[in-house]
């Protein structure tokens, strides 16, 4: 499982150009889902995401996570992050989990995020959507499940 997380003061997100979600301060989440991840994955990914402390304290310095600054959260699914491009030109995402498994997950991660942050917005899975944002910072983290399991492995 792979997301990339950005601090943003806005972000919004479109679908047959109607705006069906849309955030002030917060963070723009990017899900992508590979054939072997689990509710395991889904689980340390958004623990992880929900504590990062990328928010700025009274004396400027990222202190703060999400909760402690009355921020918000938009979720939007993004099977490209599973892209290979080592061959040719055209991108092969052989590595992206099956579409009815992905949705299942991202339903999932989605469930899961809602129980902290009721008022998240998501985007449309298997949609084509036009994502707007405003990156605070910027703000931009790369975190991939594979990862994680090294870190507690080590």
């Amino acid at each position: 499982m792979r997301a990339i997380i950005q601090r943003v003061s806005s972000a919004s997100v479109k679908v047959k150009g109607e705006t069906i979600a849309a955030i002030d301060e917060g963070f723009l989440i990017l899900l992508g889902f590979t054939h072997s991840d689990s509710s395991l994955e889904v689980e340390k990914i958004w623990q992880k995401i929900k504590g990062l402390r990328i928010f700025e304290d009274e004396d400027a310095k990222v202190n703060c996570d999400l909760k402690e600054v009355s921020a918000n959260v938009l979720i939007v699914s993004q099977f490209t992050l599973y892209a290979n491009l080592r061959r040719g030109r055209r991108p092969s995402f052989t590595e992206a989990a099956e579409p009815h498994k992905a949705e299942a997950l991202y339903n999932e991660f989605v469930e899961l995020a809602r129980q902290d942050f009721p008022q998240l917005g998501t985007g449309e899975f298997g949609a084509m959507m036009e994502v707007s944002l405003t990156n605070h910072g910027p703000f931009t983290l790369y975190l991939d499940s594979e990862d994680l399991a090294k870190a507690r492995r080590a």
